[in-house]
């Protein structure tokens, strides 16, 4: 049934909001780790999953014929508001890239030969999941993202005089794949998590 058939004062069929946008939450394990959560109560808004599945094209005469190939998940984006205090976030993302092996250079001879590497990048940003929930706080959907690491930090863009904005980050994450868990009948959640689509 529709959600916008029925009267909602006048039935007894329990009806459902569609999904709003409004309505997330986002869990990163490498961050605010030190406050005993990873809740980022602070985010404005992320981008969910994607992905494109690349194509292979065989012409034969004047017909053309199109085979898939392989699926590429594309990077996520996650804009945050920087709260000036407890948690520090310009400084907790500048600890992730320096727990994944970056370290600048303190002299021209840097005898520090340690580089960043692909366990050091997903161990220290953690379990990334994006969650949509209901009214009531429950979830509905949620997205784990596999492997998560981060490509790009912007710390805040311009400062200025004339301007009375909230300092906002911004940052990129790649990862392997994304599962998507839904509380609808038939998801991934009730058939153990082993697909990662409603079938």
């Amino acid at each position: 049934m529709a959600f916008w058939s029925t009267n909602f004062g006048e039935s007894d069929t329990p009806l459902k909001d569609p999904k709003r946008a409004f309505r997330f939450t986002i869990t990163v394990d490498g961050i605010d780790s030190q406050q005993g959560g990873s809740l980022m109560w602070y985010a404005k808004s992320v981008t969910k999953p994607t992905f494109t599945v690349s194509e292979t094209e065989h012409k034969y005469l004047n017909h053309t014929f199109y085979y898939p190939n392989a699926v590429t998940w594309n990077a996520i984006d996650i804009t945050a508001v920087d709260p000036a205090g407890d948690p520090d976030s310009a400084a907790t993302l500048a600890g992730i890239v320096t727990a994944a092996g970056y370290k600048p250079p303190t002299k021209a001879t840097n005898e520090d030969l340690t580089s960043m590497s692909k366990a050091k990048a997903v161990g220290a940003l953690g379990q990334v999941k994006i969650s949509q929930i209901d009214a009531n706080g429950a979830v509905i959907e949620s997205w784990t993202l596999w492997n998560a690491f981060v490509t790009e930090v912007n710390f805040g863009g311009t400062l200025e005089y004339g301007s009375d904005s909230l300092t906002e980050l911004t940052l990129k994450l790649r990862y392997d794949w994304a599962r998507l868990d839904t509380a609808a009948e038939g998801s991934a959640r009730a058939q153990g998590g082993n697909t990662f689509f409603q079938v």
